[in-house]
């Protein structure tokens, strides 16, 4: 009997040798990393090197202010923040009470309404003109503000709260996707030993959700910083605040750029408090994750304390001020036939979507070459660059986006005037692509995670199927991939979409003259005293942010696959 012997068939993708890197994928990934680094070695630049340097006269008078309020600024939010969205996760998804579904995805509701509208919305109701007090000076008959005592609304205080209610979503959605993702049997299993409830959420789960929350905390830390409406209107001397100061109001660039250069040492600090505080967290999922949950009842009393504590920040942060805005709006209705009103949305739709698409585009490429050539390091480093753009504050980022913008700008006017004899203008800075191109460093990180997680599901076998039947990589991830990932895109591009149209400080600074998109035409009015008549646009800018508020409850829900 002859022996037959048996031979295994090759693979279909060979894995002892890298994969030869094309070209085209790796200028594109690199390029992106490069463009986004561009605005931060640019404010670097500027900072050490400016024409004029007065920061030694920044560090003797005004300097300690900024770097004072901002330390304030940021540990008021941040406290507060974990305060209620730690508290307030914990209670929806481990305890039963009334109202409790609702509350699931009512407290990210926040995230819809920027910060700079609700401070001008509270500021609004609040003043010593507004509707509160005047109503207790009718009911008590009290004259003047010195016959009663009333909290300041514009001050460091005033600031805390109003991006603390607009902010803590951050950290309630962290918290609660942590919580939902722990094995119910370490809980029980505290119970046992003798741990109350309240006991067993000390001891054991807000340790295993440490790290989470201490992504949240970051994250909010770095949108306090990145905040200039609600501290420009409320006067509270902040970095961020102190980089427009310098730079328009007192014509000198470098010391902005100085300025910029300390904030972005706050970023580096916040990001690397965050990684040393989770640097030892491991944790590991247990099958009885995706069980369902058994609460815990709560008593009459403690039932409606928790639902007080959850309706609060929902009512104070969204609820109150949409209707405000809401009823202001109904008033102004007659502006959707206003030439200038059309001409501010459609600057916002069109910036935002062009944003949008360019964002998920570079992403889609940068995800997929490191699928294409996982041991290429250089191609994840990559990748890792093109996501620091979020942690710029967008004050920061238009400094860095205007300096490279105008050298090409006056390099390309010298040289057309030396040798043809006309000038070109502003090409670049100074024009609608200067805004895109600061929206598109900023959010990039927020695209990329989008489709990189959404890519990481697809099987490799996909690839391994489509290479057999002769096709090449970019036919593989037009055909297969791209229609299995249109979930994540689409998330992609509407969180992208939604956070450009908030965007403030960043459009304010780098928009055209005369060039209004519906944030920067809200600023102007609402800081005016003028809140009714922007008071339709800022609608449109809430209307159009509870969409991802939707994606963003879904998804952390699914989680807990036992429901």
């Amino acid at each position: 009997m002859n022996d037959i012997t048996a031979t295994a068939a090759p693979p279909l993708i060979d894995t002892r040798k890298p994969r030869r890197l094309m070209p085209g994928w790796y200028s594109i990934a690199w390029g992106s990393a490069i463009l986004v680094m561009l605005p931060v070695l640019a404010v670097f630049w500027l900072a050490l090197f400016p024409t004029e340097n007065i920061w030694p006269h920044l560090v003797d008078t005004i300097l300690p202010v900024y770097i004072k309020t901002t330390l304030l600024l940021l540990a008021g939010v941040g406290s507060l923040s974990v305060i209620i969205g730690v508290g307030t996760a914990w209670l929806v998804t481990m305890c039963n009470f009334p109202g409790r579904r609702i509350f699931e995805w009512a407290l990210l509701l926040p995230f819809a309404m920027p910060a700079y509208l609700i401070a001008y919305l509270y500021t609004d109701l609040l003043e010593y003109a507004g509707p509160l007090q005047t109503l207790l000076r009718d009911l008590f008959g009290w004259q003047t503000a010195r016959e009663y005592w009333f909290p300041e609304i514009r001050s460091l205080g005033g600031a805390i709260l109003m991006l603390t209610l607009v902010l803590y979503p951050y950290v309630y959605l962290l918290s609660r996707a942590s919580f939902l993702e722990q094995s119910m049997s370490i809980r029980d299993a505290s119970r046992i030993f003798g741990c109350s409830p309240l006991q067993s959420f000390y001891r054991v789960s807000l340790p295993i959700a440490r790290p989470a929350i201490a992504v949240g905390l970051s994250l909010v830390s770095m949108e306090t910083l990145n905040d200039f409406g609600t501290v420009d209107y409320f006067a509270v001397k902040s970095l961020s605040a102190g980089i427009y100061d310098a730079w328009l109001n007192m014509g000198n660039l470098g010391a902005a750029a100085q300025i910029a250069t300390l904030m972005m040492v706050f970023v580096i600090l916040l990001i690397s408090l965050e990684r040393i505080a989770r640097a030892r967290q491991r944790q590991f999922t247990n099958a009885d994750r995706f069980g369902s949950i058994d609460r815990y009842s709560l008593s009459p009393g403690k039932s409606a304390l928790a639902t007080l504590a959850c309706a609060l920040p929902v009512v104070l942060g969204f609820l109150v001020p949409f209707l405000v805005l809401g009823s202001y709006a109904v008033r102004r209705l007659d502006q959707l036939g206003e030439a200038d009103f059309l001409a501010h949305a459609s600057h916002s739709f069109t910036l935002s979507a062009t944003a949008a698409l360019l964002t998920v585009a570079v992403a889609i490429v940068l995800a997929y070459s490191k699928r294409l050539y996982p041991s290429h390091r250089s191609l994840t480093l990559a990748s890792r660059f093109s996501s620091l753009g979020y942690a710029l504050p967008g004050a920061v980022l238009a400094i860095g986006v205007i300096i490279p913008l105008a050298a090409f700008d006056n390099s390309v006017d010298a040289f057309m005037r030396e040798h043809f004899g006309f000038g070109t203008g502003l090409l670049l800075s100074g024009t609608p692509f200067a805004i895109v191109f600061a929206y598109c460093v900023r959010f990039l990180a927020v695209s990329t995670g989008s489709v990189d997680s959404s890519l990481a599901k697809v099987t490799p076998s996909m690839d391994m199927a489509s290479r057999s039947l002769g096709l090449n990589p970019l036919q593989t991830l037009r055909r297969v991939h791209l229609p299995l990932i249109r979930g994540g895109l689409l998330t992609a591009v509407l969180v992208v979409f939604v956070d450009a149209m908030k965007e403030l400080p960043a459009t304010l600074i780098l928009r055209p003259f005369n060039y209004d998109t519906l944030a920067t035409y809200v600023y102007q009015y609402a800081s005016d005293e003028m809140l009714e008549t922007s008071a339709l646009a800022a609608m449109l800018i809430v209307l159009v942010g509870i969409v991802p508020v939707i994606l963003l409850s879904r998804s952390i829900t699914s989680t807990r696959q036992g429901r």
